[in-house]
């Protein structure tokens, strides 16, 4: 109804308008007519050596075209010597027109009134250099009010068709609006009841139509969030049941069975491996969440190199328990915004598994070279390999590509996740690359910040 309001505002506004135009275009027109005709009159009668009734009279008449609804002929203090109508003869004229005209001044005055255009001018009869007197001309015209009335009559009419035409359109776009408004606001009544696959479909391409769209991608966002949420607890509670399932049945055993403290000596010691894989589990899915819902930290201007060197002096002894070669070529360094921490764990995490899915007497190759604006780490393994189609998955959340394997060297299919989050969150890409049978290839790239960096 706002816009209503000023559309109507609008039209009265230009309703104005037009009548004032029009009425200043007819009063330019009628003010140099009707002096025109006050100054042919006084141009006449500035020769009169005599004024009287008789002698005013008789020049006016010999005017043919000084025709007037009243003319009016006074000397310099107002005194009426010749009126058309005869009413004023012989008194004091002081019309306000007479008055200017009596200092000197061309005057003009017009008014609408019952259909009529009332005009009015004077101008003062100059006689040897000095003001003798003053004509004054009147006009009462009904066609030219006829003119003005239907110019008004019409542009009144306008406006109300104009208005009513708004008005009808404002309550149709209303109805329309608020139809599409209540779309929107039912979907939402339905989101958050927890059904995040409603879509909203309201047509056009004003605002409204944004809003949907942006809804739409909302409730996409929400439902993906929300799968992910149910399928992140229920891998999340089937991993953690494993462990705790095959403690609470080595228990059950040792409690139920009489046995030599060989064998329970075994069965304590399974027990303390689910419990440390357990451990792992936990402690990975706390690095998850801190991933996702904390902010990042402060980064700093850090070195790539020292970071590796340090994963492989700590990986190596695992590597050769496994029969498996780290090799480190590191050509040219390079300055990467990271935080020590992160850079660590994404090495770590990388070297462990080219280690725990490598192959007897295998290798694991970590490279770092860099272009002209980034940094590339690749971490080379010659294990097993990744199949084809799990490569679009590695970095899912508990998704192992071999589950019975993943199990047997204390994976728990979420090292990937971590590593992927910690690359995204700062700033950096990563990529696989594999052939089954023949290995995997990791490639994550960093922006690089050539800077001097203090490395005592």
């Amino acid at each position: 109804m706002t816009y209503v309001v000023i559309t109507a505002v609008v039209l009265i506004a230009l309703n104005l308008v037009c009548t004032r135009l029009s009425q200043r275009l007819f009063y330019e027109n009628k003010e140099s007519a009707m002096i025109e005709k006050c100054q042919l009159a006084s141009d006449e009668l500035s020769t009169l050596d005599v004024w009287n009734n008789s002698t005013v009279s008789n020049v006016l008449g010999q005017l043919e075209s000084l025709r007037a609804s009243r003319l009016i002929v006074t000397d310099q203090s107002g005194l009426c010597i010749y009126d058309s109508t005869g009413t004023s003869l012989g008194s004091y004229t002081l019309l306000p027109e007479i008055l200017g005209a009596c200092h000197g001044n061309d005057v003009f005055s017009w008014k609408y009134h019952d259909g009529a255009m009332i005009s009015r001018a004077s101008t003062p009869i100059i006689s040897y250099g000095t003001i003798a007197g003053c004509v004054y001309v009147a006009e009462y015209d009904t066609s030219q009010g006829a003119v003005i009335d239907l110019l008004l009559h019409t542009i009144a009419r306008i406006t109300v068709i104009l208005e009513i035409g708004v008005f009808l359109f404002a309550l149709l776009y209303s109805r329309h609006f608020s139809h599409r408004m209540r779309a929107i606001l039912n979907s939402m009544h339905i989101i958050q009841k927890g059904s995040y696959d409603q879509k909203v479909s309201v047509g056009g391409h004003d605002e409204l139509t944004i809003l949907a769209n942006e809804f739409n991608d909302l409730t996409e966002r929400l439902q993906t969030s929300e799968e992910k949420r149910r399928r992140f607890v229920s891998d999340a509670s089937h991993e953690l049941k494993t462990p705790l399932a095959s403690i609470k049945l080595l228990t059950d055993s040792i409690l139920q069975n009489d046995m030599d403290a060989e064998t329970m000596r075994e069965f304590v010691e399974d027990i303390g491996s689910e419990a440390e894989r357990l451990n792992r589990m936990t402690a990975k899915l706390l690095s998850l969440t801190r991933v996702d819902i904390q902010e990042p930290p402060e980064s700093e201007l850090i070195r790539i190199f020292p970071t590796i060197n340090r994963v492989v002096r700590m990986l190596r002894p695992v590597a050769e328990r496994s029969s498996v070669e780290i090799l480190a070529e590191l050509e040219q360094d390079s300055t990467v915004l990271i935080t020590e921490d992160d850079l660590y764990q994404i090495v770590f995490n990388l070297i462990e598994n080219g280690i725990k899915y490598n192959r007897t007497n295998g290798s694991v190759t970590v490279r770092v070279d860099r272009t002209e604006d980034f940094a590339r780490l690749t971490v080379a393994d010659t294990g097993v390999g990744i199949p084809e189609d799990a490569l679009d998955h590695i970095f899912e959340r508990f998704y192992r590509v071999d589950k019975a394997r993943s199990r047997q060297t204390g994976g728990s299919g979420l090292g990937l996740a971590i590593v992927r989050a910690i690359v995204q969150r700062n700033r950096g890409d990563i990529q696989v690359e594999s052939t089954p049978g023949s290995g995997t290839v990791f490639t994550v790239t960093f922006p690089i910040f050539d800077m001097e960096v203090d490395e005592t």
